[in-house]
């Protein structure tokens, strides 16, 4: 059992001594390390908290400019587009107007062939007759 006399009070003294130094020597460094170990795990998240709005930023800017990059690419491909059809149809102008023109050319040449032709065969015309009557009626006209 426990009895009560002077040595009570030794111990309790004794006992609140090392309390006292245990504090001091090993639950304070304790304390102090785990403590900094929490402010350095806070900091920490904190970081990547900032890094992470970082990285969003910098995605919807990136995203951003895709998007302003396909537009732009859009853009220039329609422009790509329109001054290829214009170009078509230059070129389609000029081969028409190229073919118009030969063709009238072909078209004088044989309206000038054809009066050759006509005037060659007026003047054969008294021959021609003279042969044909003399076939059908058989002697000379």
């Amino acid at each position: 059992m426990i009895s009560v006399d002077g040595s009570l009070f030794i111990q309790i003294a004794n006992f609140l001594l090392t309390m006292f130094a245990l504090n001091i020597l090993v639950y304070k460094p304790i304390r102090s390390v785990l403590l900094q170990r929490k402010e350095k795990v806070d900091g920490l998240d904190k970081g990547i908290e900032k890094l992470l709005g970082e990285v969003k930023g910098k995605n919807e800017v990136f995203s951003s400019g895709i998007k302003a990059a396909r537009a732009e690419g859009l853009n220039k491909k329609e422009s790509l587009i329109q001054a290829a059809a214009d170009e078509e149809k230059a070129i389609i102008g000029r081969i028409n107007q190229k073919a118009k023109d030969e063709l009238a050319v072909i078209q004088q040449k044989i309206a000038n062939d054809a009066q050759i032709v006509r005037s060659s065969l007026l003047e054969k015309t008294d021959e021609f007759a003279n042969d044909i009557s003399e076939k059908i009626l058989g002697r000379a006209v």
